[in-house]
């Protein structure tokens, strides 16, 4: 399917019409149609118990799993084609007799009227036709019919126009006036009308061109894409807010921005469509096909107080996947969530199968930038491997001085052990566990709260608590907090220890010293982190600020746009030894009080993923950062050159006799461009696994099911890309009998 986008109003004329001969040509074979008026009659009444939506049982009968004709178990037809007299189904259907008439009279159904019975009995005796619908066959190119007056005819498409018209007997009308056409072109195209200058300059033009002139000039104007587009982003669900009740403002204009690109640059369709099913899979993926992947992230987003994330994740997979089945399969895909399609041969193992495309993605939501602020990103960038790159010629001796600092820190080896924190009966914001010990807050996100968390431990000796912040593909930004750009505040860390034999015997514990990787600088909060006056919700700053018992300080690792988020660690150590000899309940609170007034209005600045462990040591928090911590870990050798450079970039600024250089870097990433946040997909590294859903809940999973296509259409291609770039292209493959109509019938 190769098709532009502005090639589709003249494919929507030539498919329409090939759609019509088709439709009329099954009609030719048959007066009864199967699909219109015998199928609605066997779903309703038969299938039940005979069909899609009962389960296959040995030896039942089942009017949708035939050949030729369908025979009962004692071997006489029930359905015979081109014969009613000896298909029993008629027998059953107009017996007297009350134990063999179907439907059962204790089915609840009523019985069958005398029209639908003859309608059947008509089908049977035309054949019983149970073939695929016209709609399922790939369509074919029809030859450009002959008229009695080529005259008319100046494009393909005028002659099925103009041979239709002869058939019933009519002309075309009168080629409009000059002021009517340029007004019908603009609305069309625009959806703006022509000036009173442009008029007046079209009616004047008497070049033989004048007309594809301008045609071409408003297929070449920005508000082509501007009218264009908003026919996509309605199929999109498009929105600029979340929905439900907190509806929060959300930032997906980069989105829209480039489904109106995509219409300017004339985009082919299959890509139109493969960039926003699986753009962040493409080979070397650009910011705008990771963009394009938005489509999917249109559904509302649901942070009211209580809600369960992942109840309200699958409410945004339905959507996804009705959303493909209307814009792209054109197919009412939503039947499946619950059962068997009642008219369509759409099973709903087939619609769990498509499902499992979708569901192995993240909820993403990182930082993107305008054209303007990549190449400033760029500049930057560029100048700050320049500098180094200067201070590795200037020390030839570089390797040797790293390799002897990474000896130096790989040593300081501190034991940790994770805590299995549970959330102590907080019903608004939810923390869900995740499989390193961390937790990962979702849904509702409130403001200046208190999150409480027990965690029991048998350790005899507890020193030191260290509190880790970690990035995750599903905060804003990519977190480690919960803010829109990923920042957070930590007002205070407070813990009270327990004994688990006694629970009379507890103490808070007093920290003597607490320590981070990183703080920013003293900054005050302004809105919309302030109360509904305006005035500041306090000031974000050292580590120490998380422990001196103020509300209107926390600790903060705003860093600033190009490296806010990272995952950070922060150290706090006891006055003496906390733990209990038989065991020890830790009750930790996070107080987070440095949020807006608002919670429905991106006001947070929570916790977005974090883990809590202890140590019997006291100890400072370890100073290197935890992703360049891991990358010690890999020998020299079998480092990649990314990974070798972001060593060198946080060892440099260890070396004081660097700190001229250290402080120019510095001073180039105070003018990295903030950007903003998009909705995408980011295919997860640790598969899902789909089941079917008992009518659709997704506390109820059925049998497990791996990703497929319905068999009733086109076959998918064996690749080796990622599923969910292989769903793709499958969907707009040149032999897919309904894309191409989809979009067509869209459009016109």
């Amino acid at each position: 399917m190769s098709c532009n986008l502005r090639c589709m109003v003249v494919a929507a004329t030539l498919l329409l019409s090939l759609v019509v001969r088709s439709g009329q040509g099954d009609d030719r074979k048959t007066s009864v149609s199967f699909q219109r008026e015998v199928l609605p009659i066997l779903s309703e009444r038969c299938f039940a118990c005979h069909g899609p939506d009962d389960e296959a049982r040995e030896g039942e009968l089942r009017l949708d799993d035939r050949d030729d004709s369908v025979r009962s178990r004692d071997g006489s037809f029930v359905i015979k084609p081109g014969d009613p007299g000896a298909s029993t189904l008629i027998d059953r259907l107009t017996t007297t007799d009350a134990d063999e008439r179907m439907p059962p009279a204790d089915s609840g159904k009523k019985p069958f009227t005398p029209e639908q019975i003859e309608l059947i009995r008509r089908w049977i005796e035309e054949g019983a036709p149970w073939s695929k619908h016209w709609a399922y066959e790939p369509p074919q190119r029809p030859a450009v019919p002959t008229v009695k007056r080529p005259e008319d005819v100046a494009t393909p498409i005028d002659a099925f126009v103009v041979a239709r018209l002869e058939k019933a007997g009519l002309r075309l009308a009168p080629e409009a006036d000059r002021v009517t056409l340029i007004r019908r072109l603009y609305l069309d195209l625009l959806g703006l009308p022509p000036s009173p200058e442009a008029v007046d300059e079209f009616v004047r033009d008497e070049h033989p061109d004048a007309y594809r002139r301008l045609v071409d000039r408003l297929l070449d104007s920005p508000h082509y894409g501007e009218r264009w587009a908003r026919i996509w982003l309605d199929a999109a669900r498009y929105a600029d807010s979340d929905g439900f009740e907190k509806d929060k403002p959300r930032f997906v204009w980069f989105y829209r921005d480039w489904v109106i690109r995509a219409f300017n640059r004339d985009m082919p369709y299959d890509q139109f469509i493969i960039e926003q099913i699986a753009g962040d899979l493409l080979p070397g993926a650009t910011q705008d096909q990771r963009v394009a992947t938005g489509f999917l992230r249109n559904s509302m987003i649901n942070e009211e107080g209580g809600i369960d994330p992942e109840e309200f994740r699958m409410q945004a997979m339905f959507d996804r996947i009705d959303a493909i089945g209307k814009s792209i399969v054109g197919l009412t895909l939503q039947c499946g969530q619950c059962h068997h399609h009642k008219y369509e041969p759409f099973s709903q193992r087939d619609y769990y199968r498509m499902f499992a495309f979708l569901n192995n993605a993240h909820e993403a939501q990182p930082t993107v930038y305008t054209p303007g602020q990549q190449a400033a990103r760029r500049a930057i960038l560029e100048q700050i491997d320049r500098i180094e790159n200067e201070l590795k010629g200037s020390t030839p001796q570089w390797p040797k001085e790293m390799a002897a600092w990474e000896a130096s820190v790989r040593s300081k080896h501190v034991p940790w052990t994770v805590l299995e924190i549970k959330n102590a009966g907080d019903n608004n914001q939810r923390y869900l566990p995740q499989e390193d010990g961390s937790v990962l807050a979702q849904g509702y996100a409130p403001t200046r709260f208190v999150a409480t968390f027990h965690a029991a431990t048998k350790a005899t000796e507890i020193r030191s608590f260290r509190l880790e912040v970690f990035t995750d593909p599903n905060l804003p930004a990519g977190g480690p907090g919960r803010a829109i750009d990923g920042q957070l505040a930590l007002t205070e860390f407070q813990v009270t220890a327990e004994n688990i034999a006694d629970p009379k015997q507890r103490r808070n514990v007093r920290f003597v010293r607490v320590t981070a990787d990183y703080a920013n600088p003293p900054k005050k909060l302004e809105p919309p982190y302030a109360d509904q006056k305006g005035v500041s919700s306090g000031v974000i700053g050292p580590v120490e600020y998380a422990n001196d018992g103020d509300d209107k300080t926390a600790w903060g690792i705003d860093a600033g746009p190009g490296r806010r988020n990272q995952d950070r660690k922060a150290v706090f150590v006891a006055e003496e030894n906390v733990a209990y000899p038989g065991g020890t309940k830790l009750i930790i609170r996070l107080k987070q009080n440095q949020g807006g007034w608002n919670s429905d209005d991106n006001q947070t600045l929570n916790l977005g993923r974090f883990r809590i462990s202890i140590s019997s040591r006291a100890t400072d928090a370890d100073r290197v950062p935890r992703a360049v911590r891991q990358i010690l870990d890999i020998p020299t050798d079998r480092r990649t050159r990314t990974q070798q450079r972001a060593v060198f970039s946080y060892w440099r600024t260890t070396v004081a006799r660097w700190k001229e250089a250290n402080e120019r870097i510095e001073r180039l990433w105070q003018e990295h461009p903030e950007g903003t946040t998009q909705l995408e997909l980011k295919e997860r590294v640790v598969p899902r696994t789909t089941h079917v859903l008992e009518r659709g809940d997704f506390l109820k999973p059925l049998d497990r099911v791996e990703p497929g296509t319905p068999a009733f259409l086109h076959p998918m291609s064996k690749s080796d890309e990622p599923q969910r770039l292989a769903f793709a292209r499958w969907l707009v493959a040149r032999d897919s009998p309904t894309a191409a109509r989809s979009i067509v019938n869209r459009i016109w």
